[in-house]
């Protein structure tokens, strides 16, 4: 049998599978919110509903490029390919096009490009790459500050678009540091961390809410403080309660609220004088504060009304008024999600979250089958991209997460995000493809 042959009969027919039923869901429920109270003429492609009809054309190419690339040339150019995307991100501040507020898109005519949507697929084959040297874990600082940097060069380059969205899907790889060995203490520090940025959210509306550079405003803050500082110092407690290590416990606690105190000072810096002004009001508005702007939860207020009027079983496919009528901006990309709920109801909307839940399981099952520590980095890396897509996305459509600007993988409108998510996911399924021969 051929090698050729050999690869072909490998091919995950399965999550390939799962990948075209979520993009031609997608491309459906594009025409039903782009096609306005008009019946849909599946012809033409003036529409957005037969753009993305040639997009997924298009990525029906680029998949099939790519699985008949050998495994071995996405590991040698994991370094230049990183390396070229960091120059193009850098590119895009000063030549791009601002969209939706954000600097992160070249223009070549009416067509559009976002370099960002690129970047996760090199972010991870160069962490793969990384952590494929040696036993492939994170076991020395250097390692670890490596695999840091990797991941926080990107993200860097698109928090000054700025495109905060993305930078949180980047922060998303913690997860696969974390199957390679990263520490736990690092999700702890995060869940404080957490504590404390909401504890400084809530206190800060509307006034600057960190000692070091204006007026506190006392109780939340204090509380910011204890919550992180305190929940470190008791989670060492419990690790050890033995006499020799109290001062031991003490310097940690001294630290722990240092830090919180620091860390809630950038966090309202970064709030009040590094956002815009719409984004500083999404994130208030999520969290219940007054911003004096009754269009601030325009966005929330439409979607959920949208999804909750799908009720069980939804209006039925191109029946629901304010899909038809544009009742809530952006419903191709970023609330596509919306649409899904009001025609398709609960029930539309589960079977979507769990087509979504079964790649994302079949991903990480991908990953864990390796023999090659590349290609287990890599799949971890693919699923952690996704996973964070999904949970912010959907949570931002239920409210339950700030308006960012996050498409819904291989579902929502637009030629950079399904060509992103085509070239991340196709590369593991080659490389699993090949996961009996020998790759570093």
């Amino acid at each position: 049998m051929s090698r050729r042959l050999q690869i072909r009969n490998r091919l995950d027919w399965f999550t390939m599978m799962l990948v075209a039923a979520i993009a031609v869901l997608g491309w459906l429920n594009i025409a039903s919110a782009t096609a306005g109270s008009e019946a849909v003429d599946w012809l033409t492609f003036d529409g957005k509903g037969g753009k993305q009809l040639l997009w997924l054309g298009v990525c029906t190419l680029i998949a099939f490029l790519v699985l008949n690339v050998e495994g071995e040339f996405f590991v040698r150019i994991s370094i230049l390919s990183y390396l070229s995307l960091l120059v193009v991100l850098a590119a895009v501040l000063v030549f791009g096009k601002v969209i939706g507020g954000a600097r992160s898109w070249f223009a070549f005519g009416s067509f559009s490009l976002q370099p960002s949507e690129f970047a996760k697929s090199t972010t991870a084959l160069m962490l793969a790459w990384l952590l494929s040297r040696g036993d492939g874990k994170l076991r020395d600082l250097k390692t670890r500050l490596q695999s840091i940097a990797i991941v926080g060069l990107p993200a860097g380059l698109v928090l000054l678009q700025p495109d905060a969205g993305t930078v949180l899907v980047f922060g998303g790889f913690v997860f696969a540091l974390y199957r390679e060995g990263l520490s736990g203490n690092v999700l702890v520090v995060a869940f404080a961390a957490l504590v404390v940025a909401v504890a400084t959210i809530l206190s800060g509306a509307g006034t600057v809410a960190y000692p070091f550079f204006g007026p506190a405003t006392g109780v939340y803050v204090l509380w910011a403080v204890l919550a992180g500082g305190g929940g470190l110092v008791l989670w060492f407690l419990v690790q050890s309660s033995l006499p020799r290590e109290r001062k031991r416990l003490k310097r940690i606690g001294a630290v722990a609220i240092l830090g919180a105190l620091v860390f809630s000072g950038a966090m309202q810096f970064g709030l009040e004088k590094v956002l815009a002004k719409h984004q500083r009001e999404r994130i208030h508005v999520l969290f219940g504060l007054d911003v004096g702007n009754p269009d601030a939860d325009y966005n929330i207020r439409h979607a959920k009304a949208a999804i909750g009027s799908g009720g069980w079983s939804g209006k039925g496919y191109m029946n629901g008024p304010m899909t038809a009528y544009a009742f809530v901006p952006e419903q191709e990309t970023d609330f596509i999600f919306c649409t899904v709920g009001e025609e398709w109801g609960f029930l539309g909307s589960t079977a979507v979250i769990l087509l979504y839940l079964t790649l994302l399981l079949r991903l990480i099952y991908l990953a864990e089958r390796q023999r090659s520590n590349f290609t287990r980095v890599y799949g971890y890396g693919v699923a952690s991209v996704l996973f964070m897509h999904v949970l912010i996305n959907v949570g931002m459509v239920l409210g339950l997460a700030p308006v960012i600007g996050i498409p819904l993988p291989l579902f929502s409108y637009g030629g950079s995000s399904l060509m992103g998510f085509t070239v991340l996911i196709f590369i593991l399924l080659r490389l699993d493809a090949e996961r009996f021969s020998v790759l570093r």
